[in-house]
C-alpha cells in the first residue's frame, strides 16, 4: 500500500513538473511573440492567434494568472517531493528532495521549455492561448487581487500599470527591420522601402541637378542654336531663359511644340507661347513634401532657389522617384557613372560625383552633412582651392586630387583605408 501510495505520488509529481514546464513556456512564448505579425494574423481571422491577442492586451492579467498557476505547481510539487523522500530516506530525504527537485525543476520546468518557446513562439503561445483563456476565467478573483496589490507597490515607487510601453516603430527602427528582413524581402523591394522611409530625411538640394549643369534654351541664341539645344535633347522638359538661368522665364515641354512643327510655324516668338510658368522650389524643401508638391501642383520640373531667389539647379519628379526605385533609364546610369574602379581597388571618381550616390554606389560613409559633392567637402575640408594635386584622409578614406582646372577639383583617386582610426578629417 505504502509502495502504491508512492507510485501515486511521484506520478502527481511528474505531472506538477510538466504543468510548471506549460506555464514557464507560456509566459515566454507570449511574451516573444512578433506583436507587428500578430497583427497580421488576427486580420486574417486566425482563431488561435486572436485568442493571443486578446490575452495580451492585458499583460498584467496574462503575467499573474501564468505566475500564480506556475508558483501553486511548483510548491505542490515541493511538497509532494519532500513527502517521497521523507518517506525513502528518513530525514536525509528533505536535503535530497531539495536538491534533486530543484535540478528536475530548472533543466526541465524552465530553462529547457524557456529556451525551446523563445525559439518557437507561435507553437507554444497560440495552443496555450486555448488552456489560459479559461483559466484566466477561473482563476479571476485572485488574480485581480495579485494585480491590485502590485499596483499598489508599483505607486510607492512612482510607477503604474497603465504606463505601456510605445509600440509605434521610428523611421530608424523601421530602417532597421527592413534591413534584417534578409529572404523574407526580395534586394529590389528593402532598396525601395528604404528610399521612401529616406525621403523625408533628404532636401532636394541632395538631388538636384546643380546649375552649371542645366540643360535649358537661352532664347539670346541664334534660333538655329536653340533647334540644335532641342533636337540633341535627352530631356522632354528644358528650362527658357534669357541669357542667364536666374532669368528664366518658363519651362518648355518638347511635346508642345508638335503641333508647331507640323504647321512649319516654329519660331521664337511661338516657341514663348506654348512654355509654361516657371515652378520654383526651395532648396531646403523635404523631397516626401517635395513629391507632394509636384503631384498636386502638376509640375514635373522645378527650379531650385536658394534663400535669395538665386537658382541653384533643377529638381525633376523622376529625380525623387530615382530615390525609391533606382535609376530609370540606361541613359541616365550611363551619364551618372561618375565612379571608375582601378585594378587596384581604389576608385577614381569624378568632382562633380554626389556624396549620397558614392556612399550608395561603394558603400562607404563620407560625410554627408555639409557640402553635396565630392569637389564641396574637399574644398571645405581644405578651406582652400589647392593650387596643386594633394593628398587628405577623411574619415576612413584617402582622397587624392588627380585634376584641378577651372577652381574646381576635376577629378580624385578615393580608396578605403583598412585601419579602424578615429573619424576625424585630417
Amino acid at each position: 500500500m505504502e509502495d502504491a501510495s508512492i507510485s501515486l505520488l511521484l506520478g502527481i509529481l511528474c505531472f506538477l513538473i510538466l504543468c510548471s514546464a506549460f506555464f514557464s513556456s507560456s509566459e515566454t512564448g507570449m511574451m516573444s511573440l512578433n506583436r507587428y505579425r500578430l497583427r497580421n494574423l488576427v486580420k486574417q481571422k486566425h482563431r488561435a492567434a486572436r485568442r493571443a491577442d486578446k490575452l495580451l492586451k492585458h499583460p498584467d492579467r496574462l503575467i499573474g494568472v501564468i505566475l500564480i498557476g506556475n508558483n501553486f505547481v511548483n510548491i505542490l510539487a515541493s511538497a509532494i517531493a519532500t513527502v517521497v523522500a521523507v518517506r525513502l530516506w528518513g530525514d536525509a530525504g528533505i536535503a535530497i528532495a531539495t536538491a534533486t527537485l530543484t535540478i528536475v525543476i530548472l533543466i526541465f520546468a524552465e530553462v529547457t521549455p524557456k529556451t525551446i518557446a523563445a525559439l518557437y513562439p507561435e507553437k507554444i503561445a497560440f495552443p496555450a492561448a486555448y488552456i489560459l483563456g479559461p483559466l484566466l476565467k477561473v482563476l479571476y478573483p485572485l488574480v485581480f487581487i495579485v494585480n491590485k496589490i502590485t499596483n499598489g507597490l508599483l505607486m510607492l515607487f512612482g510607477l503604474s500599470s497603465a504606463n505601456k510601453n510605445d509600440q509605434d516603430l521610428s523611421t530608424e527602427e523601421l530602417r532597421t527591420i527592413v534591413n534584417e528582413s534578409g529572404s523574407m524581402l526580395p534586394k529590389g523591394k528593402q532598396s525601395m522601402l528604404l528610399g521612401v522611409l529616406e525621403l523625408n530625411e533628404m532636401t532636394v538640394e541632395d538631388i538636384m541637378i546643380p546649375r552649371n549643369e542645366i540643360l535649358g534654351i537661352d532664347l539670346d541664341l541664334d534660333f538655329e542654336q536653340i533647334l540644335d539645344t532641342i533636337t540633341s535633347s535627352e530631356h522632354t522638359l528644358l528650362p527658357v531663359y534669357n541669357t542667364d538661368i536666374n532669368k528664366a522665364i518658363g519651362i518648355l515641354h518638347l511635346r508642345n511644340l508638335t503641333k508647331l512643327i507640323q504647321q512649319n510655324n516654329l519660331t521664337k516668338t511661338t516657341l514663348v507661347q506654348v512654355i509654361r510658368e516657371p515652378y520654383f522650389i526651395p532648396e531646403s524643401t523635404p523631397l516626401q513634401v517635395q513629391l507632394f508638391n509636384f503631384q498636386k501642383e502638376n509640375h514635373r520640373l522645378g527650379l531650385v532657389v536658394d534663400e535669395y531667389g538665386d537658382i541653384q539647379g533643377i529638381a525633376t519628379l523622376s529625380d525623387i522617384l530615382e530615390e525609391i526605385v533606382g535609376e530609370l533609364s540606361s541613359v541616365q546610369k550611363e551619364q551618372s557613372n561618375d565612379i571608375h574602379r582601378q585594378e587596384d581597388d581604389s576608385y577614381i571618381i569624378d568632382g562633380t560625383a554626389f556624396i549620397r550616390d558614392i556612399n550608395k554606389a561603394l558603400n562607404w560613409t563620407l560625410p554627408t552633412d555639409g557640402p553635396k559633392t565630392l569637389n564641396g567637402l574637399i574644398t571645405e575640408i581644405l578651406e582652400a582651392i589647392p593650387e596643386a594635386n594633394v593628398c587628405l584622409k577623411v574619415k576612413n578614406y584617402h582622397i587624392e586630387t588627380l585634376q584641378i582646372s577651372d577652381n574646381q577639383i576635376k577629378s580624385s583617386r578615393l580608396f578605403a583605408l583598412e585601419t579602424d582610426d578615429e573619424d576625424d578629417d585630417e
